[in-house]
């Protein structure tokens, strides 16, 4: 899979570009058929339809949706091995914090040589925990505020 190792935002062009086409293209989305028919025209003008699994097609929409809001895009699969600071970078936090929380236990690594790697899935399950947890708290917070008739 494609993993692009350095990661630009897009041009004004691309940006426009990118807001017609996902708009072009979520038209003609059919979410009930497990595939979607693309037509693809070369510079010579030939043409054939391509059949792709709806799962892509829904991803080609994000990705362009993403791309007209300014925003760089890259895609990483599930599996992949990610280095420490590959993985603190993904978190918004420095790699001792993040080497803090594997030898914590707080997500799953594995050492290839004498090097630490994760795989973004777990690193992704990390995430989404975490964020979890914080979204109870703020609940919890602000049932405390609303008891307490603090005004939030």
């Amino acid at each position: 899979m494609y993993k692009s190792s350095t990661t630009s935002l897009p041009t004004e062009a691309e940006i426009t570009l990118a807001k017609d086409s996902s708009r072009l293209l979520s038209l003609y989305l059919s979410s009930q058929e497990q595939t979607q028919a693309v037509r693809v025209i070369d510079q010579r003008g030939e043409h054939e339809a391509v059949q792709v699994p709806t799962a892509a097609y829904r991803l080609l929409i994000d990705i362009l949706a993403e791309m007209a809001q300014g925003n760089a895009v890259s895609l990483i699969p599930v599996h992949a091995e990610m280095t420490t600071q590959e993985a603190a970078d993904m978190l918004h936090v420095s790699r001792p914090d993040l080497i803090k929380l594997l030898d914590g236990g707080s997500i799953p690594f594995h050492k290839v040589g004498t090097h630490r790697r994760v795989y973004y899935q777990d690193l992704m399950a990390y995430k989404q925990r975490i964020d979890a947890e914080r979204s109870r708290a703020l609940d919890e917070l602000a049932a405390q505020a609303q008891e307490l008739s603090m005004g939030y």
